[in-house]
């Protein structure tokens, strides 16, 4: 039993191979998949839980974990701290998923989680956007411009026709490279003011580091009536992004409710106003089609189905691209009764000798 390890250097080569439109699309079909299939009877989901570091800005280190009933149980663990790339040069979101089989507790894969986080997080845009959004909508608005802003990006371009994108970031640094990041997608990019994103986006994707209590980063006055949010940067109790005036009119759809309600826009809301998850949006399409010339929102808090989904898609690709390594991680070989039998050879239980604590051949029958 040995452990697939995909690395850095691994995925910069299945990109090479791939390609990076290939590998988004190939994500987001995987986590459309996810939602479609979901089924709460072989699918268990567990709200993530972590803890809070009281760093100059509040991070977090957190678990999100996902099983699916006899095959595989999928756990990220990751951490945010808005002050990674200013301080040391690292991105905000830091993770590694591992996959675990369900009958032995076998550690099967271990996988970078930076990439796959940005990946299926702008994949769940694209998919919310396609079933909530106008189909018309050309032009795609960005409030924070960091590394998810990306991946928004990306994959909005794989499903929309974009005509323009217009990019607004509180640090003008962000805002004025972000447009070069993106150049491969040889999409019309400017950096704009705020009012220009909220006065012509047809999708706005909101993705900050805004702090606990010091939101939101829109104001409700000049959208278009029409409008799809993807509110993306809301990750712990107190942290929003959008005006609740916005939220009461229009139909919020929460990636998973439960912790949705906790930390995400959802927490705005009492459970009533909130409307269908995206899973129950991508099960019943045509529920839905009469609000893409409305007002809706996807609260996208990021959940474990979703890594679950982008695991597979990673660690598939590698094994059928020769990457990854190989590795004995667990001590599994050898006598399965002597945990120091491959720590000193030939000090374990030697052939036909009984195991310390093995009473198979002491039991009497009265």
């Amino acid at each position: 039993m040995k452990t697939l390890l995909v690395t850095q250097a691994d995925l910069r080569k299945l990109v090479h191979e791939v390609g990076i439109d290939a590998l988004m699309d190939q994500v987001i079909e995987a986590v459309e998949g996810a939602f479609r299939a979901f089924d709460t009877s072989r699918t268990e989901l567990r709200q993530r839980d972590g803890f809070t570091l009281r760093n100059a800005r509040t991070g977090v280190l957190e678990w999100m974990p996902v099983m699916r009933q006899g095959e595989t149980i999928t756990i990220k663990v990751v951490g945010y701290n808005p002050l990674n790339p200013r301080r040391y040069g690292v991105p905000t979101i830091i993770a590694t998923n591992s996959v675990y089989d369900c009958e032995t507790g076998h550690l099967m894969a271990v996988v970078d989680g930076v990439l796959a986080t940005a990946l299926r997080t702008g994949a769940a845009s694209a998919i919310a956007s396609r079933h909530l959004a106008d189909p018309d909508s050309r032009v795609v608005g960005l409030v924070g411009c960091g590394a998810q802003a990306v991946t928004q990006l990306h994959a909005l371009s794989r499903v929309f026709s974009i005509q323009r994108v217009l990019a607004f970031d509180v640090d003008p640094v962000a805002q004025r490279s972000f447009p070069k990041r993106v150049g491969f997608l040889g999409l019309d990019v400017r950096a704009v003011p705020l009012e220009t994103v909220e006065a012509e986006a047809d999708i706005l994707c909101t993705v900050t580091s805004v702090g606990v209590g010091e939101g939101p980063v829109l104001e409700d006055g000049r959208l278009r009536p029409w409008l799809h949010v993807n509110a993306v940067g809301s990750d712990l109790p107190g942290k929003v992004e959008l005006p609740r005036s916005l939220l009461e009119r229009s139909l919020v759809c929460p990636d998973f409710l439960p912790q949705a309600l906790v930390e995400g826009e959802c927490q705005q809301l009492r459970p009533e106003q909130v409307g269908p998850s995206i899973i129950e949006v991508v099960q019943n399409p045509e529920r839905h089609r009469d609000w893409r010339k409305r007002s809706t929102v996807f609260d996208s808090t990021g959940f474990s189905l979703e890594d679950e989904a982008v695991t597979r898609v990673l660690t598939e690709l590698a094994r059928r691209h020769g990457l990854g390594m190989d590795v004995e991680l667990e001590c599994l070989a050898g006598d399965a009764m002597d945990p120091y039998d491959l720590l000193l050879p030939g000090q374990g239980v030697q052939a036909g000798e009984e195991a310390p604590g093995d009473s198979r051949h002491k039991v009497r029958v009265a």
